[in-house]
């Protein structure tokens, strides 16, 4: 059964509302963003919710001795990084890390497997941000190329669309933020459904 991630949780009920609809993951937002969440929201959010659930922080090109800090601070259980961050900066990590990918083009891939790390993102590489943007990319890419780490699928997930998205690139986990949210905050009615269809398409 394909995992599923809920990013950019800001309030406690939030966390809630994901942990109780079944999902396997949360994500805070440290980079710039309309969805970023401040170090200690983010660790009382973290330390009033399940252990069961994954805490994952977002960075981009954050420096390793900021990166370690909020790792602890939040309780993180991986720190997932959306910059220009490098093979060689991936590798001397001291923490569980996930590399996040912006795809725009098929040729974003390569070099993917050069990553260390169990898990790997795809994010759309359209827009002005990295990621967050609540667009796609052609989810064919994915097959293009070897992935040995396990896949994280991003972009532009919904209710309407994460169905397909899993059919067709089966990833290990499926991350949505502005696909669960009306008028920028999250949507509990449209969390549940997102991790419904999400988590029925291979029962």
């Amino acid at each position: 059964m394909t995992k599923v991630k809920v990013c950019g949780i800001r309030r406690q009920v939030e966390a809630e509302w994901a942990l109780n609809a079944g999902a396997d993951a949360i994500g805070f937002v440290f980079a710039e963003s309309k969805r970023k969440v401040d170090v200690e929201k983010a660790a009382q959010i973290s330390k009033s919710v399940s252990t069961d659930l994954l805490k994952i922080g977002v960075f981009v090109n954050e420096s390793k001795e900021r990166l370690e800090e909020i790792f602890h601070l939040v309780q993180l259980d991986y720190v997932q990084l959306h910059g220009d961050e490098s093979v060689e900066f991936c590798e001397s990590l001291n923490l569980p890390f996930i590399k996040a990918i912006s795809v725009r083009e098929r040729k974003d891939l390569k070099g993917i497997e050069e990553f260390p790390g169990e898990m790997v993102l795809l994010d759309s590489g359209k827009g002005p941000h990295r990621g967050g943007n609540g667009t796609t990319f052609n989810w064919e890419y994915a097959h293009s190329i070897n992935i040995p780490q396990q896949l994280i699928l991003a972009g532009g997930l919904n209710p309407d669309n994460v169905r397909e998205a899993i059919t067709q690139v089966r990833p290990y986990m499926v991350d949505v933020s502005s696909g669960v949210e009306t008028d920028g905050e999250k949507d509990r009615v449209k969390m549940e459904a997102f991790i419904r269809e999400a988590k029925s398409v291979f029962e």
